[in-house]
């Protein structure tokens, strides 16, 4: 059974990744568009009223989608350091190291998707000019969040069945 699901699960997480990777890149262009309607817009004498706003949410969006994707390409800070001086013992502080942080994303993401919901419920609106349902661009924090505890907990499956990870960065794969 895991022979016919594993390749189809490894496949959908990384295209997820992949997906969350890209989702970042298009929120920075989008930041760039918004720079350049607000410049334009002063060049012309006309108000663009929220811009810095809408920005600022795209850039937490982008923050947010980048997680899971730059975790597995090797672009998280690490413990590697501290990490090869465990030698033998380095699998059990892998495991250790994607634990606690497996636990901590997980508590993140809840409290983002609860607070997401009750900025919904309780019809909240952002305070700046645009006036914006603030429940929308936290839904980015939210789903971000999700998709980054997934790849935590991936990982940390990963690390204990197959005593490997995707989360290494290239330079350290060759030194090894």
């Amino acid at each position: 059974m895991i022979e016919i699901i594993g390749p189809k699960l490894r496949k959908f997480l990384d295209g997820l990744y992949l997906g969350s990777g890209y989702l970042a890149a298009l929120f920075l262009i989008v930041i760039l568009v918004l720079i350049l309607l607000q410049m334009l817009a002063r060049w012309t004498g006309e108000m663009f009223t929220g811009g810095p706003d809408y920005a600022g949410y795209f850039m937490a969006g982008a923050s947010f989608f980048a997680f899971a994707y730059a975790l597995n390409n090797g672009n998280h800070i690490r413990v590697t350091l501290i990490l090869g001086t465990l030698g033998k013992y380095r699998r059990i502080g892998e495991i250790w190291c994607f634990a606690m942080a497996t636990i901590l994303a997980v508590y993140w993401a809840r409290y983002a998707v609860k607070t997401t919901w009750w900025s919904y419920k309780l019809n909240d609106i952002s305070q700046g000019q645009d006036a914006t349902p603030i429940w929308i661009p936290q839904m980015s924090m939210a789903i971000g969040s999700v998709i980054f505890a997934i790849a935590l907990f991936d990982n940390l499956v990963r690390v204990i069945l197959f005593g490997t990870h995707s989360a290494g960065s290239q330079i350290l794969k060759e030194e090894e």
